[in-house]
């Protein structure tokens, strides 16, 4: 390519890179836009992390914990505490510690899980303070705030009952079947409010109007939170009882372990053994090598090559006396016919008949020669 072509060519190519500029320049604009980033770190495991959030702006201080540890929380009677989690998991000796805290002035928010034969009994939170899950299908309940719409909240929590013996505060549900949907008892100098659900204190959506975002639900939570706002400290607890390591791994790790077992069993389909019996088939007779035998000799029979046969025999019996008997074999005439009877323990006429050549055409002394030779050969 000469020089003239190339200098032509890389300007062709400039002059088209600078119009494909112009034309993006031209048909589009820069726009500042902005967009809403899924979550990350804390909120993406943490449900009460706005809540957290908005008591620690509001002077509160509140701490969010994943599991219930009364060792380390150090309960004090002006302190709240949260649990998120079915309260059912927790331990007799737990359950006993925090209706002591209650009684002592402590403030317990609890939600209503839902009926279970195995979990539910006395000795449970539910059942120390005389709350009883309602045997009826959940349903939503009216809340209004001034100048705001009329909002519904606890749909899909299961509803409750209180025993006789409560001291009910405040009590919020359905007067036709008396279930409610919240209730907050006196027990002691504390208090301790059950929910049917508590969704609206989790961290909000993509909507304004779902979890703390929208204004009814922190005016419900603030009405909750009401006995010891302020006083102490907030302990926000939103798992009672810990996933196991397993639990996790099996449930957010499959995209890692899912692949690597596959490829595993592909390596191992890959190294072992194909399947069939233990041990190898006994190995079956060349039926077809025995019958080109058969028929080589018959072949030689037929055309009067009858000598070779009886040769390929003798020379098998010699090959096999040098082997087993040498001093024999290294002898000729009748010194080796008188070896070979003394050997074999034969008359001497018997193995000179079976080292003659038979007559042509005699197939009788054939036969009887070559059964000699071979009984001999089996002999040595």
């Amino acid at each position: 390519m000469s020089a003239r072509v190339r200098n032509a060519l890389i300007a062709l190519a400039v002059l088209l890179a600078g119009l494909a500029v112009m034309w993006f320049l031209r048909s589009h604009q820069r726009v500042c836009q902005p967009a809403t980033l899924p979550a990350y770190g804390e909120p993406t495991f943490n449900p009460l992390f706005a809540l957290r959030e908005a008591l620690r702006r509001d002077g509160v201080d509140a701490e969010t914990r994943r599991t219930l540890d009364l060792a380390g929380m150090q309960l004090q009677p002006r302190d709240t505490v949260l649990l998120l989690d079915d309260p059912r998991q927790l331990t007799p000796a737990q359950v006993e510690q925090l209706v002591e805290w209650v009684e002592y002035g402590g403030h317990l928010l609890l939600r209503m899980p839902a009926a279970d034969e195995a979990l539910d009994g006395e000795q449970t939170l539910f059942g120390r303070f005389g709350i009883a899950p309602g045997k009826v299908a959940p349903r939503c309940q009216p809340w209004h705030v001034p100048g705001q719409e009329e909002h519904q909240e606890f749909c899909a929590g299961p509803r409750f009952t209180l025993g006789e013996h409560a001291r009910v505060e405040r009590r919020w549900g359905d007067a036709i079947d008396a279930t409610l949907a919240y209730a907050r008892l006196r027990y002691g100098s504390g208090r301790v409010d059950v929910l049917a659900d508590m969704d609206f204190l989790r961290n909000g959506r993509d909507t304004q109007d779902t979890g703390l975002r929208g204004l009814p639900h922190r005016d419900l939570a603030r009405l909750v939170l009401a006995p010891n706002y302020g006083k102490g400290r907030m302990h926000l607890v939103y798992a009672a009882e810990a996933p196991s390591l397993w639990r996790i791994v099996l449930q957010r790790g499959w995209p890692i372990w899912l692949p690597l077992l596959l490829a595993l069993l592909a390596w191992l389909w890959m190294r072992a053994q194909r399947f069939g019996p233990l041990q190898p088939s006994p190995r079956q007779e060349r039926r077809s090598l025995l019958e080109h035998v058969r028929a080589s000799g018959e072949h030689l029979h037929r055309y009067g090559k009858s000598p070779l046969l009886y040769d390929a025999v003798r020379q098998s019996f010699l090959a096999r006396l040098r082997r087993r008997a040498p001093l024999a074999a290294a002898l000729a005439g009748d010194a080796q016919l008188q070896a070979i009877a003394d050997h074999l323990r034969w008359p001497l006429e018997r193995v000179r008949l079976a080292l003659q050549l038979p007559p042509s055409r005699d197939d009788a002394a054939l036969r009887e020669r070559i059964a000699l030779l071979i009984q001999m050969r089996n002999q040595l």
